[in-house]
């Protein structure tokens, strides 16, 4: 095994803030759009277009690649595609700011998952942060429910499948060996792969486009912000920030799932929004401020 500190942590965190803003915004918007567009058109729909655009921008960055390249893209790509179904599926029994914030349950998955699968040891500070995260997600889940709220189960139960995916994907990025050169081939393999998937249940039964120009904004934003722009500043955020770490501060994404869907949507905001909001902060805090750095460990 191999240990060496994350080169630019606070570079990375910064993307991956970016990350979770991008992403979070996802949620509310994804929930208006498929009452008007079938889920599995709207995610090919919006993965095709962000490997389209980056592939615009740099379309020879899938040349000479090594296969394992390819591999780690397409294993991540299936990960997250998968659980990207789920979830989707799964918003029609969910209010978002609950699926936004079940979904990043994953914070509490990944160093579990890490130190069963890989071995991966996880600072006590970091054990802090996970835990406040965690506390976040119970009360926002299961105070909002019993505030009125409606929630599915076996809609939050396929939710929960998501974010063990999710956390499998960040594990897997983390450890990818080539992580900083093929950074961006990464992010694209990983698009089309979810693309592809996507689209062979939305293809056989036609496409079904927006129709005003609104909803064309909206996929723009999923396409091009959420995706094209959130993978790649993932790909790239993980480069500097281990897998743990990473995952907390990605949790920060029900923060910005809850401001768009009140100010958009006129969800209900609520004294446990601003609980579980304040308890991600801490734990962000715990993993950013100076000497919340973790090492990263690598095999070789």
């Amino acid at each position: 095994m191999t240990v060496a500190t994350a080169p630019r942590p606070l570079l990375g965190a910064v993307l991956l803030l970016f990350v979770s803003a991008a992403w979070g915004s996802a949620f509310p918007l994804m929930k208006d759009l498929i009452e008007r567009i079938p889920v599995a058109d709207l995610v090919a729909e919006r993965y095709g277009l962000a490997t389209l655009a980056l592939l615009a921008l740099r379309p020879r960055c899938l040349r000479g690649l090594p296969e394992g390249t390819w591999f780690t893209g397409i294993l991540l790509g299936l990960l997250f595609g998968v659980g990207q179904t789920a979830q989707a599926v799964a918003l029609h029994g969910l209010p978002s700011s609950v699926s936004g914030f079940t979904v990043g349950s994953y914070v509490v998955i990944t160093p579990v998952l890490g130190l069963v699968v890989l071995g991966a040891r996880v600072s006590g500070r970091t054990w802090w942060a996970v835990a406040l995260a965690m506390a976040a997600m119970t009360v926002f889940t299961i105070l909002r429910g019993a505030e009125g709220a409606e929630i599915s189960l076996p809609a939050l139960a396929v939710t929960l499948f998501s974010a063990v995916l999710y956390s499998a994907h960040t594990l897997v990025l983390g450890a990818f060996e080539r992580a900083r050169q093929d950074a961006y081939a990464i992010a694209v393999i990983q698009l089309g792969v979810i693309a592809l998937l996507t689209g062979v249940l939305a293809v056989p039964d036609g496409l079904t486009l927006p129709e005003t120009p609104a909803d064309w904004a909206i996929l723009g934003h999923l396409s091009i912000v959420a995706c094209a722009l959130g993978f790649l500043a993932r790909s790239f955020g993980q480069v500097h920030v281990p897998p743990v770490p990473a995952a907390v501060i990605l949790s920060a994404q029900p923060l910005w799932v809850t401001a768009l869907a009140t100010l958009a949507y006129g969800e209900s905001l609520t004294w446990t929004v601003f609980l579980g909001g304040g308890l991600i902060a801490g734990a962000m805090l715990l993993v950013v401020l100076p000497g919340g750095r973790q090492v990263r460990v690598r095999s070789q």
